[in-house]
């Protein structure tokens, strides 16, 4: 089976990027009006950088060595997002009396904290970020979430261990 050229992958990965935030934003949040709590706003930020970086590489097409450049990238950023999203499905998880309390909202600790301490306070996870609003199949969001960044993770690897384009 012949592996598609960088630029398909990059394009596949780009327009992945646009579909998983396309159904965040206008389905998650339109439809069924759930807000995104504070760390699926981090994949989300997480995910529009991944989409950037496969459209660049799409863009300027470089060849072996800038692909992987642009692949190592992604690879980092698709690796901080698995960590917020396995984090995510920890607080789910979570017995309802070990729930840290719900916070301050995201908007306020931007405008009234360092992002140092907004970054900490957020990974200690709230209330808001252990409810399971919506399933499908059985999966919660970040649970989605997390089976497609492993999507991304293969695209990622074949951008870096590819041999020729």
């Amino acid at each position: 089976m012949k592996i598609p050229s960088s630029r398909i992958i990059n394009a596949i990965g780009f327009l992945t990027c646009i579909s998983a935030m396309a159904f965040a934003v206008l389905y998650l949040q339109r439809v069924l009006y759930l807000d995104p709590c504070p760390l699926c706003v981090i994949d989300r930020v997480l995910i529009i950088s991944m989409s950037i970086f496969f459209l660049l590489a799409f863009i300027h097409n470089p060849a072996r060595t800038g692909q992987r450049i642009y692949g190592i990238i992604n690879l980092v950023l698709v690796t901080l997002a698995m960590i917020v999203a396995g984090r995510h499905v920890w607080l789910q998880y979570l017995p309802p009396d070990q729930v840290p309390e719900c916070g301050a909202g995201l908007d306020f600790m931007l405008e009234t904290m360092p992002l140092n301490d907004v970054l900490v306070t957020i990974f200690k996870g709230s209330g808001e970020c252990a409810d399971i609003q919506w399933t499908f199949l059985g999966l919660s969001i970040p649970e989605q979430t997390i089976l497609l960044f492993m999507a991304f993770v293969f695209l990622i690897l074949i951008q870096i261990f590819r041999k020729t384009d």
